[in-house]
C-alpha cells in the first residue's frame, strides 16, 4: 500500500513533557527520546496532548520542539504538535517547527471556538500553505468540541501540504471513508484501536502507551505488516487493558505520567489544572502494570 506520507507508517510515540519542580526537565526529555530511539520507533510527537502543550508557555513549547529535533539527531522522525484555536498562533508554531528542522507538524483541529467546517478547512489550508513540511490533521472531537467531518478531510486531501490524519474519533466508519476516498496516511490516535485501524488500511499509530512499552506496540504493527495476524491479535489483547487504563483512568497524560513514575522514568508531575492520579486509581494502575510485567522501581506510597 502506498500512501501520501508512507515514511510515517509504523509506530509514532506522543512523548510526554517531563517536569521537575514545576519546570520542564530538558535532561529527562532527552533521556525519553533516547529510550524511543533504542526501541526503533518511526517518529516522536512532542508537545501534543500527551506533551501537555496547553500549559506550556510559548517559549517552552518552542524549546521542547528544538530540543526534540536535536535529541532525535536523525535517528527517528519528529512531528511536533503545533495546533491552536487561533490560526495565527498555529501558523507561527508550525513555521517555527519547520525552521527548527521538524519532519512534519501535528495540527489539532481548532478547539473551543467551534468553527464551521468551512472555517476548519480554511484554517488547515492556511497552515499547509505556509510551510514545506507535511501536515498531519489531528481529529479528536472529544478534546476540541468539533468533529472534522470526513467530507472536510477528503476536501483537505486536495491540498498539497496535507499528508496525514491522526484519527482519534473512535469511528471506524469515519476512518474507512477517509481511507477509501484518499491516499492520506491515516494513523490511529487511540492505542486500543490500532489493530482495527490497520485492518481497514490505516498505516500505524501515534501512541501513548509507547512511552512505556514501545517495543510491544511496534511488535504488534510489525506482526500485522508481515502477515502474522494471529500474533498481531495476541499482542492487541495483551496490550488492551494497559492501553484502556492509560487513557481511561483519568485525563491523558495523568495516567501515563503516573505509570512512568512507577517505572522510575519520570517524576509524574503534571501542571494545573491537571492533578496527580488519585490513590485508588493509582493503586489500580499499579496492579495493571504489575500484571503486565512492567518493572516497578517506585515503592507503593503509604
Amino acid at each position: 500500500m502506498s500512501t501520501r506520507a508512507e515514511k510515517f507508517a509504523g509506530l509514532s510515540v506522543a512523548i510526554i513533557t517531563p517536569f521537575r519542580n514545576g519546570k520542564v526537565d530538558y535532561a529527562r526529555l532527552r533521556e525519553q527520546i533516547d529510550f524511543q530511539a533504542s526501541a526503533g520507533v518511526t517518529c516522536i510527537c512532542p508537545v501534543g496532548t500527551t506533551g501537555e502543550s496547553p500549559t506550556l508557555t510559548h517559549d517552552e513549547h518552542e524549546r521542547v520542539i528544538a530540543e526534540s529535533v536535536t535529541a532525535a539527531g536523525g535517528r527517528m522522525l519528529v512531528m511536533p504538535g503545533t495546533g491552536s484555536n487561533s490560526t495565527a498562533e498555529a501558523l507561527r508554531l508550525t513555521e517555527y517547527a519547520a525552521r527548527a528542522g521538524a519532519d512534519a507538524a501535528l495540527v489539532v483541529g481548532p478547539y473551543y471556538n467551534r468553527p464551521t467546517q468551512q472555517g476548519i478547512y480554511e484554517h488547515f489550508k492556511a497552515i499547509a500553505g505556509c510551510v514545506d513540511i507535511p501536515i498531519c490533521v489531528y481529529n479528536i472531537p472529544t478534546r476540541t468540541g468539533r468533529n472534522i467531518e470526513p467530507e472536510t478531510i477528503l476536501r483537505m486531501a486536495g491540498l498539497p501540504g496535507i499528508a496525514m490524519v491522526k484519527e482519534a474519533t473512535g469511528s471506524i466508519d469515519q476512518a474507512s471513508q477517509i481511507i477509501a476516498g484518499s491516499d492520506l496516511t491515516v494513523l490511529s490516535g487511540d492505542d486500543s484501536m490500532t489493530l482495527p485501524l490497520l485492518a481497514i488500511g490505516g498505516r500505524g499509530v501515534i501512541s501513548v502507551v509507547g512511552n512505556l512499552v514501545p517495543c510491544d506496540m511496534k511488535s504488534l504493527i510489525d506482526a500485522f505488516h508481515s502477515g502474522d495476524f494471529q500474533r498481531a491479535k495476541e499482542l492487541h489483547h495483551r496490550l488492551f487493558t494497559l492501553c484502556r487504563d492509560l487513557l481511561g483512568l483519568s485525563s491523558n497524560p495523568i495516567p501515563i505520567k503516573a505509570a512512568l513514575a512507577m517505572a522510575g522514568r519520570d517524576t509524574g508531575e503534571v501542571r494545573l489544572p491537571l492533578m496527580p492520579l488519585e490513590k485508588p486509581l493509582y493503586d489500580q494502575l499499579r496492579c495493571v502494570l504489575r500484571d503486565y510485567g512492567v518493572p516497578l522501581d517506585t515503592p507503593q506510597p503509604a
